[in-house]
């Protein structure tokens, strides 16, 4: 995990550069030197929506959803890979590799094809088609997998064993985990430089919830932030749970999920997390929680969520809001807590898994 010297004492928040309204406007807090190396398509800077009609209907105080479907690409992902394409570009690397459930896959063909960098894509068969085409058109090379991404993931290292590709693969490389840290400066700027209370975030690799955790850390010690009163809170299907089983156990590492089940939510199907450490470390840091959610929760969300918010959630972003459900019902948050439910993919690359 990239570390910075930051200075003792407090930095000024006017090193954000008010003029950009992408995550471009914390690049002094980020690893890319010289800004001609940045491989932007616009990425970041995605809005927090009120749940005003949710929120009113469960008696809240303050319910907000950070909509990062409108990212390059449709998801949180182009921030990640728009990081490490930008630091790669600024090492002179030009051929990368992945393996992927669909989304990054996606977003590393874009970045890469904007940077005429060289993309190798590995994907699970059972991946909707929608992201093989996305990644073809952006001239990536595709290669399917029976299996899990672990498998995808056991493929690529297999090809790639010589590693003339850098190996981009989540938490393999500093890099991606940098650009999702942004999300954590985009919502403590966004909440007038505070924090909420509990955010809620869809497990799967985990660098989301990694990354906004370090993020907080770095605003306490810049003195942006007084305290972190954030609860984390990491959320999974039933049929591919590591995270939720090495919670309940106790434990600081995940045990690999054998025979993960298919889910519509195609980002929560990891057996085993390469950061798994650190997901368990923010997990007890935070005084936060994990917990799963099951297919027929995530598509009946989907539906009641739209009828009320007027807002399509991609599958993993319908397990957050039930998750969310799930722990008003149990107490586990209350009204007056200010809770943020992130939703990180457009659902409109998992229609094939809704039909």
């Amino acid at each position: 995990m990239a570390k910075y010297n930051l200075p003792s004492g407090t930095v000024p928040r006017d090193v954000i550069h008010h003029d950009r309204y992408d995550m471009w406007r914390y690049a002094p807090l980020l690893p890319v030197m010289d800004s001609s190396h940045i491989i932007s398509l616009g990425e970041g800077w995605t809005p927090l929506l009120s749940l005003r009609k949710t929120a009113d209907k469960l008696g809240f105080r303050r319910l907000l959803l950070k909509e990062e479907g409108l990212n390059p690409t449709g998801s949180f992902k182009a921030r990640g890979i728009s990081m490490a394409v930008s630091k790669a570009v600024e090492l002179g690397i030009s051929s990368f590799s992945i393996p992927t459930a669909g989304n990054a896959g996606s977003a590393l063909a874009a970045y890469c094809a904007a940077a005429a960098c060289n993309a190798h894509i590995y994907m699970p068969e059972a991946t909707p088609d929608v992201f093989r085409i996305d990644c073809q058109v952006m001239g990536a090379t595709v290669t399917s997998v029976k299996g899990s991404i672990r498998d995808a993931g056991l493929a690529m290292a297999a090809d790639n064993a010589d590693g003339h590709w850098w190996d981009i693969t989540t938490l393999k490389e500093p890099f991606r985990l940098e650009g999702k840290k942004t999300m954590g400066y985009e919502i403590a700027e966004q909440m007038g430089w505070s924090l909420p209370d509990v955010i809620i975030y869809p497990t799967g690799g985990g660098t989301g919830l990694i990354g906004m955790w370090k993020a907080f850390e770095e605003m306490k010690q810049m003195g942006w932030i007084d305290h972190i009163p954030t609860r984390m809170v990491a959320v999974q299907t039933e049929g591919c749970n590591p995270v939720v089983r090495a919670y309940r156990e106790g434990l600081d590492h995940c045990v690999l999920y054998e025979n993960p089940a298919e889910t519509m939510a195609n980002g929560l199907r990891v057996p085993k997390a390469f950061g798994d450490k650190l997901i368990m470390k923010t997990l007890h840091e935070s005084g936060g929680t994990a917990l799963d959610v099951t297919e027929e929760e995530m598509k009946r969300v989907i539906y009641d969520f739209g009828r009320t918010e007027g807002i399509f959630l991609s599958p993993e972003g319908a397990a957050v809001v039930s998750a969310f459900g799930k722990m008003v019902s149990s107490g586990d948050i209350r009204p007056q807590d200010t809770v943020v439910l992130i939703n990180t993919g457009s659902p409109y690359k998992y229609v094939e898994n809704l039909m």
